[in-house]
């Protein structure tokens, strides 16, 4: 089944090209005019008035690293999505490569991706599905993760075979990287319906 960038070194999963702040220095919310603030009583304006402790199990489901979820947590409260989005990715940006472990042995990051037995597709493909997580596994010694965000269902199966083989191509430290942006990815579309979820009955 599949499962789910360091000081004084540089990071290792850093984006090349992206500019990074300062240390504890606050992220902007992305171009343009700012957004409005959040109406009271909606997800984010919860998110950024819960107690730490609640906040940061709410944010551990979006990414497995505590530290990046301590971080987090600790910049609120944060004026609009795209704010808190944009602390999201420096925060992955950030990631060490204990966080990466972390992340990565996180098992509902490890059901980002569909295991060999879902899916729409032929037994011979779900059978490649299997074999090529084995071996990635093997090569890397841990799960495949990629984000599936705006893959249709029916182009599941292709993507992450796809994918996978294309991957078993890189070195470890490579890969590794690849991983990280993957993770980045996930934890941000997760982190999106998180701050946008409304209680029941509202």
């Amino acid at each position: 089944a599949a499962r789910a960038a360091h000081r004084p070194r540089r990071p290792l999963v850093r984006a090349r090209g992206r500019p990074r702040l300062a240390a504890g220095r606050r992220l902007a919310g992305g171009r343009g005019p700012a957004a409005p603030p959040p109406p009271p009583g909606c997800a984010l304006d919860r998110l950024n008035a819960a107690q730490d402790g609640a906040v940061e199990a709410a944010l551990l489901a979006c990414c497995g690293s505590r530290r990046w979820a301590r971080r987090l947590a600790t910049h609120r409260p944060y004026p609009d999505l795209p704010a808190l989005l944009a602390a999201a990715d420096e925060a992955s940006y950030d990631l060490t490569p204990r966080d990466l472990t972390e992340a990565l042995a996180d098992e509902s990051v490890a059901q980002h991706a569909p295991s060999g037995s879902r899916g729409p597709g032929t037994l011979a493909a779900h059978t490649a599905l299997r074999a090529a997580h084995a071996a990635y596994e093997s090569k890397f010694g841990h799960v495949f993760v990629v984000c599936l965000d705006g893959v249709p269902h029916e182009e599941v199966l292709g993507h992450v075979l796809a994918a996978i083989r294309a991957r078993l191509d890189n070195d470890a430290e490579t890969e590794r990287e690849v991983a990280a942006e993957e993770l980045r990815r996930i934890a941000r579309g997760r982190l999106a319906h998180l701050a946008a979820t409304r209680p029941h009955g509202t």
